[in-house]
């Protein structure tokens, strides 16, 4: 449960680069990841194209993490997996003294693998995918527990041993990041709070100026669009994947509250949000379309907590299909759906209840992480 109360401190630090990997030095030239005719030799790819498998991680921590609700929030993710799973491949990682009954909860279309991990949040653990070379590549950013929020040991390790056992290349970002925090285009945009990196709690002393040119020369963009995020007020600084989302090149989706909500920091950061994208265009100079996505209305929800988080922004988008979470407002789950359904009409639009997930502070998105397919020749 990424909670911001009874916090510990995380004993890990950024993993070094061993043989499986290469690392990224702050002092390495900015065109590092481009060829010689300038055009990046990385590149970021969007959600919406092919996708090899869906990475998700089976929670193992009950005491101090979810306590009595480890039942319930297990019974989310098999829910997701089974469902990814009747559109494209899903691999399950769970700890080995786990792996028999996480798939009896997933059924024989997940593949469980034996990888420990510590909780479900593979967003954030799992590498952040690129295309080199016309391969895939794995850049690991370092996962810290979110700034040192938690004690996250095994998931701190998961980029690294995931990488090893899929014989995919692996580079060690020279940024503390999460996959949470990045929303590409596909098309050298990328949107991004500057809460959630720009922060001393993950990159100590580092300005925006230098987190963006590592980020252009790590992960081959040529945009960063900056929106200011929240500090504090969640366990990650307030990732982009539950703020704006893109559908397209240059079309997004941002989450507002319901309306009659009184405003808060988080209704803020999303004005703020609006005002940049409204006045910012995008790597290749078009305007950005910005389709407001409401949340449900607070008393309706089947959810609890302080920290639950009622956003529809978090969906994610695998082969054929987009799965959406929703929240018991049957008004705003079907006007959700409805929008999904009209940025994405090739694909299902698929509901899912994740009221455990959402009341530990994250969603559908959180808990999953696309490897994308083999690029083109």
């Amino acid at each position: 449960m990424r909670t911001l109360s009874g916090l510990g401190a995380l004993v890990f630090g950024a993993a070094a680069c061993g043989p499986a990997g290469t690392a990224l030095r702050s002092g390495e030239p900015a065109g590092s990841a481009r060829s010689a005719s300038g055009a990046p030799e990385r590149r970021l790819g969007a959600e919406w194209e092919s996708h090899t498998r869906t990475f998700m991680s089976w929670p193992a921590l009950a005491a101090g993490v979810w306590e009595e609700d480890l039942r319930y929030v297990r019974e989310d993710i098999a829910r997701i997996a089974r469902a990814i799973g009747e559109y494209e491949a899903v691999v399950m990682m769970a700890r080995p003294e786990q792996v028999s009954a996480a798939q009896r909860a997933v059924g024989s279309q997940v593949e469980v693998i034996p990888l420990a991990v510590d909780d479900l949040w593979a967003r954030d653990t799992v590498p952040v995918f690129v295309e080199e070379g016309g391969k895939v590549t794995g850049v690991d950013f370092n996962f810290n527990g979110w700034g040192n929020k938690q004690k996250h040991p095994n998931d701190a390790r998961v980029g690294r041993a995931l990488l090893q056992k899929y014989g995919i290349p692996r580079v060690q970002a020279p940024l503390v990041a999460e996959g949470g925090s990045f929303e590409p285009d596909g098309e050298g945009t990328l949107l991004i709070t500057e809460s959630s990196i720009v922060n001393d709690n993950r990159n100590r002393g580092k300005s925006r100026d230098t987190v963006e040119a590592e980020l252009k020369r790590t992960l081959g963009v040529e945009k960063v669009v900056w929106l200011a995020g929240v500090r504090g007020e969640d366990i990650t600084d307030a990732h982009v994947d539950s703020l704006v989302r893109f559908t397209a090149p240059g079309v997004v989706l941002l989450d507002r509250a319901h309306p009659g909500t009184p405003p808060d920091s988080w209704s803020r950061s999303a004005d703020q949000a609006k005002s940049v994208l409204s006045n910012t265009a995008d790597a290749r100079g078009r305007r950005f379309e910005i389709i407001d996505l409401p949340q449900p209305d607070p008393n309706r929800i089947t959810g609890r907590g302080d920290d639950f988080v009622a956003t529809y922004a978090n969906f994610y988008i695998a082969n054929d299909a987009v799965f959406m979470p929703e929240f018991g407002d049957r008004a705003a789950d079907d006007r959700a759906r409805g929008i999904l359904q009209e940025h994405f009409p090739e694909r299902d639009v698929v509901p899912l209840p994740i009221g455990t997930i959402a009341s530990g502070g994250g969603g559908i998105h959180c808990s999953t992480h696309d490897q994308p397919g083999r690029p083109a020749a």
